[in-house]
């Protein structure tokens, strides 16, 4: 019998009886009662052991997170932080459920119900907006090269997440987690608590267990921010590591994909799944030896032994007493366990990174939009910056609850990279990032690791192209979530993923929201 006839043959099976196909023959077996299958704070790993026990289906993962999104994000707590749900992802869970039949080995991602945030493309039925009503009928004609990635693996597309407007890049006064589709995104540890941003929506929607995992974006904090402020697992690769085509864009100096989870594993396994070489984003070429093949093997255990971290406190001095001291405790963990805690270091280029202004982000905003909307249909009514200005002023009573200051100064500017200006900026951003920057606090103390609070690193190591990995430290006194982030030189995730795995098990800060 064909593989084809067999793959027919399973997707008819109905009933309490199901067919193993091994070797061309069927094999029938009485499927048992399932019990019960919890979803809440449930792994990938769970999931896929429950899938294979055949406690659960993926049909039935889609089911379960679609009923606590309609409960909790569009009803009840209303924390808004979808978008749009995929209106095949049911069928496309059967298919899954199909296929398992079939095939013995599948992946770790095989079945498991994932979000992405909604400046990715995807081809199908859902739209890419970046919140903007300017792009509310833009359906992507292919999908991003992350969103084809997670499809190889076999994860399932659930939904297009909410997140701030132009990945907050539209004005200086939008507040974090709001959009002009989309609305305000909550966060389910409290109404008062900032959501994060840009990718607000993947972390809230993570955080109050809406799929087993996510991708956000980043250009300067938009996964370390929400994935802090949910507490949640956010890793931001070094460029490169992940293709940047078919994402609506920011800046390519800086902008990249990266997983959001509830664990380090998990990100990992999604970070696995994103990674490869895509000859429509160079920078993955010019990295392609230096990508590990899977990632999870750096997943040990005694990662911290050894170590040498080190924190510069300026970077604390907003943080209220109570966010301190979570700092301080985790970096108590890390030393009993043997890390060499290097406190204080100092980040020679800090004062002047802070105090200077840079082109580079409003010059490349203008090119990179500009090159991605010229090329969407014709029934789209923005193909140009300038025109999605326009469109809003036309619309301001949808478009423009906060203005949109940072898009126009980002029109005012000639969009050219060939500018001196520009150029300069850019050779300013490098050098006071990477050799005056990380790479010297890090070479002068021979570090592994930066230790950052929440996000507060994020712009040196985001100008710089380095990788950083934020894990829950804890929660203060009224309930808001604190991240400790882990911030390297270029390409050293596998580090920065053992001192984050590490300091997670010895932990296990994280507790789940209380909804109700």
């Amino acid at each position: 019998m064909s593989k084809k006839k067999q793959f027919a043959l399973a997707a008819a099976l109905t009933g309490a009886t199901a067919a193993v196909l091994t070797a061309g023959m069927f094999v029938r077996r009485e499927v048992v009662k399932r019990r019960p299958f919890e979803i809440e704070e449930a792994t990938i790993s769970d999931m896929q052991r429950a899938l294979k026990l055949g406690q659960t289906t993926s049909k039935d993962l889609v089911q379960m997170y679609l009923d606590r999104i309609e409960r909790f994000d569009r009803d009840g707590l209303k924390l808004n932080s979808i978008l749009e749900l995929n209106p095949d992802a049911l069928h496309d869970a059967e298919a899954c459920d199909v296929k398992r039949t079939v095939t013995a080995n599948v992946g770790p991602l095989f079945g498991i119900p994932v979000l992405v945030k909604d400046n990715l493309n995807t081809a199908g039925k859902m739209h890419t907006t970046a919140g903007s009503v300017a792009l509310a009928d833009h359906i992507a004609q292919e999908d991003s090269f992350v969103v084809r990635q997670l499809r190889k693996a076999g994860a399932i597309i659930l939904g297009k997440a909410n997140l701030t407007e132009f990945a907050n890049f539209m004005t200086d006064k939008m507040p974090n987690g709001y959009s002009s589709l989309g609305g305000q995104v909550m966060n389910p540890y409290g109404a008062s608590f900032d959501v994060g941003g840009s990718s607000s929506g993947p972390g809230a929607a993570i955080a109050a267990n809406f799929a087993a995992a996510a991708i956000g974006t980043e250009t300067s904090g938009s996964i370390l921010s929400p994935a802090s402020s949910n507490s949640l697992v956010g890793i931001k690769p070094t460029i490169g590591v992940v293709s940047r085509s078919g994402i609506i864009p920011i800046a390519h100096s800086q902008d990249t994909a990266g997983p959001m989870a509830r664990t380090v594993r998990d990100a990992v396994l999604l970070l696995n799944a994103i990674t490869g070489v895509d000859e429509e984003d160079e920078e993955t070429v010019w990295s392609r030896g230096d990508i590990p093949k899977d990632y999870s093997v750096f997943l040990k255990h005694g990662g911290l032994k050894g170590a040498r971290i080190g924190i510069d406190r300026h970077y604390m001095e907003s943080l209220g007493d109570n966010k301190v001291k979570i700092i301080n405790r985790a970096l108590e963990v890390m030393k009993s366990k043997g890390a060499v805690v290097i406190d204080p270091v100092a980040i020679p280029s800090s004062d002047a990174l802070e105090g200077r202004e840079s082109c580079v982000m409003y010059q490349e905003f203008k090119w990179d939009l500009n090159r991605y909307l010229e090329q969407l249909p014709a029934r789209v009514p923005v193909h140009s910056l300038k025109e999605v200005i326009a469109y809003n002023k036309d619309h301001a009573d949808a478009a423009l609850k906060y203005g949109q200051t940072v898009l126009e100064k980002s029109e005012s500017m000639s969009g050219d990279l060939g500018e001196q200006q520009y150029l300069v900026d850019r050779a300013d951003d490098i050098r006071l990032s990477r050799k005056e920057g990380i790479d010297a606090v890090m070479k002068n103390y021979r570090l592994d690791a930066l230790i950052f609070a929440n996000s507060a690193g994020c712009d040196i190591a985001a100008k710089a192209g380095y990788p950083s990995i934020t894990v829950p430290a804890g929660y203060t006194n009224e309930g808001e979530p604190v991240g400790v982030t882990f911030t390297g030189m270029a390409f050293s995730e596998p580090k920065l993923i053992e001192l984050a795995y590490s300091y997670e098990q010895v932990t296990k800060n994280r507790k789940a929201p209380e909804l109700s």
